[in-house]
């Protein structure tokens, strides 16, 4: 795996998570307990901070980065990522927060200033706009993303089925 420090700021990556040896996790980078980075994933904390919670599983050939801060986006944007949060395959999320028990679906892109709320489900292919605000218990689809339903209790309690697979998949492969 590359782990790369960037103007003497080394990731800070919790003992518990994996991070796959194809991997790039480079500068202000923070990734909580259990959780997990998959193949070909770029984690580029280089103009601004990054931080992954707990549980939470990024997968293969995803892109993470921020903005920075200029004259034109005074302060940047950074990236948050929740606990128990799904990021599906080839996702790119850029400067955006991400609250704790969502399904990022694959492909799917997330642009600067974005807000995602608990429990939200974002399906495959969609593009959220920047400053776009994804309210909370809803399929949100499309691109530009737009709302389409609340979720049933079986879709709220497959967001966590999935954060918990990926934990224990991890485990297999740090086993």
């Amino acid at each position: 795996m590359a782990i790369r420090k960037f103007e003497g700021t080394q990731p800070d990556i919790h003992s518990s998570s994996y991070i796959d040896e194809t991997a790039l996790v480079l500068g202000d980078v923070q990734i909580g307990k259990n959780s997990s980075i998959w193949p070909l994933t770029v984690i580029r904390g280089d103009v601004n901070s990054i931080k992954i919670g707990d549980n939470t599983n990024i997968q293969d050939n995803s892109v993470l980065h921020v903005s920075h801060d200029g004259p034109y986006n005074p302060n940047g944007f950074n990236l948050t990522i929740g606990n128990d949060v799904t990021v599906g395959h080839r996702v790119i999320l850029h400067g955006c927060h991400i609250a704790n028990s969502c399904l990022i679906g694959m492909g799917t892109t997330i642009m600067d200033g974005a807000i995602i709320e608990p429990y939200t489900l974002i399906g495959a292919g969609s593009l959220v706009s920047p400053n776009k605000h994804l309210e909370s218990g809803y399929l949100w689809l499309g691109s530009p993303v737009r709302k389409v339903r609340k979720l049933n209790s079986e879709e709220l309690e497959s967001i966590d089925y999935s954060a918990q697979h990926y934990v224990a998949l991890k485990n297999r492969h740090q086993a």
